[in-house]
């Protein structure tokens, strides 16, 4: 079986759905599910790569920047058809949103192929950045004619499904697969990566990790302002994006120098490094854009407890056992937030209890290889559904 993903962006990318990608493509070659990656260029200058180990490729289609968080790529219809010509997939599995996939509905080699849509997240109207409202407008029409075509429908977790309204109408195409990780990415850095993270905590101090980009939704804000109330801890935010400004200005504003840092982008290992040697992660976002929070189950790999935000409808509150892999907190409230974070600082030995349940849970519900073998079996659904006739015009089969 052959199938072709249309991502947004792909690792070295640092992203939640991107990560994703990178581990669950290697995890399907080894079901001998031959894939293909077709994303857009996260730096300028598009190139065509092999990974190694060779597991499969990606191209990368040049990309000019973005508009509303949307990839400007003129080059992606073409390089899909030649992707499509080249591979002759039998599948299409699209990681949604993403605006460059739409062109599959004006592609006719492109539509004789049946379509697994993998909804990541819905396009959440925000009261931070408005402009996302009236571009759904435009949006929403060609949202809903793919899903119309789609075969089949992926959704993250149970609660997203549930509250998702552009999935109201296609629940009966609708899988729960949840989001994995590989457990060989989160493998201990070396000894001189452990003592630069070292070097970077404050001696003394409970060290709180935070990683995500420093976008809108992400509740960064609210983590600086728990953070007066929390002398006992030293906390690092990990990520670059647009509000990295703001967000220097709101830990200078507040005298917060010696106990907040931003430490911008890291390279792989040395973010690793530092989630290793911290002693719990906050995810502190504020809206339903987090539809997941796949950041979650790498600290609770890596045996961490987490602090994240109840958001409803979100994946989050899913993800986290609530007092037993980590705590949950009303989204957009320091005063919670601060209250979960103190707790935690001051109990090492439900730091510990936490820690080892939640790598019992991730060993249970999101090792990738359990995700794959999912994907798999619905891959086979598809195709048994009378969509092989239609792919086999691609394959030659």
């Amino acid at each position: 079986m052959r199938v072709l993903h249309i991502g947004k962006f792909y690792p070295p990318f640092a992203g939640g759905m991107e990560n994703f990608m990178g581990d669950l493509l290697p995890a399907l070659e080894r079901r001998d599910i031959r894939t293909f990656a077709l994303v857009h260029d996260h730096e300028p200058g598009g190139r065509r790569t092999r990974h190694r180990p060779p597991y499969h490729g990606v191209y990368r289609v040049p990309c000019h920047g973005t508009l509303l968080y949307a990839p400007i790529s003129p080059g992606f219809p073409l390089a899909l058809i030649r992707a499509i010509r080249a591979f002759r997939p039998h599948i299409l599995h699209m990681h949604l949103p993403n605006t460059s996939a739409f062109w599959a509905m004006a592609i006719p080699a492109a539509r004789r192929v049946p379509w697994v849509v993998q909804w990541q997240s819905d396009v959440v109207s925000s009261h931070i950045d408005r402009r996302l409202a009236l571009a759904y407008g435009l949006y929403r029409p060609l949202e809903q004619k793919l899903l119309k075509s789609a075969y089949a429908v992926i959704a993250s977790s149970p609660p997203y499904l549930d509250t998702s309204k552009p999935l109201e109408r296609w629940r009966e195409k609708c899988r729960v697969i949840p989001l994995g990780l590989d457990p060989g990415r989160l493998r201990m850095p070396g000894p001189d990566t452990q003592e630069w993270a070292g070097r970077m905590w404050r001696t003394g101090k409970t060290r709180i990790i935070s990683i995500g980009r420093l976008t809108y939704y992400k509740g960064h804000e609210i983590l600086i302002k728990a953070a007066l109330d929390l002398p006992e801890a030293h906390i690092l935010i990990v990520g670059e994006g647009e509000r990295k400004g703001h967000l220097t200005e709101a830990i200078r504003r507040r005298g917060l120098g010696g106990r907040v840092g931003l430490t911008g982008f890291l390279p792989d290992e040395n973010l690793r490094a530092l989630l290793a040697t911290s002693d719990l992660l906050c995810l502190p976002s504020i809206e339903r854009t987090e539809a997941f929070g796949l950041v979650l189950i790498e600290a609770m790999g890596y045996g961490k407890p987490v602090v994240a935000s109840h958001v409803p409808g979100s994946g989050m509150g899913w993800i986290v056992d609530h007092l037993k892999t980590g705590i949950l907190v009303k989204p957009g409230h320091a005063d919670h937030l601060a209250s979960a974070l103190r707790l935690l600082c001051q109990r090492p030995d439900l730091r510990g209890r936490m820690a080892r349940a939640g790598r019992k849970r991730f060993k249970t519900l999101f090792h990738v290889d359990q995700v794959a073998g999912k994907i798999s079996s619905l891959y086979e659904e598809v195709l048994s559904q009378g969509a092989g006739g239609r792919s086999a015009f691609i394959s030659g089969d």
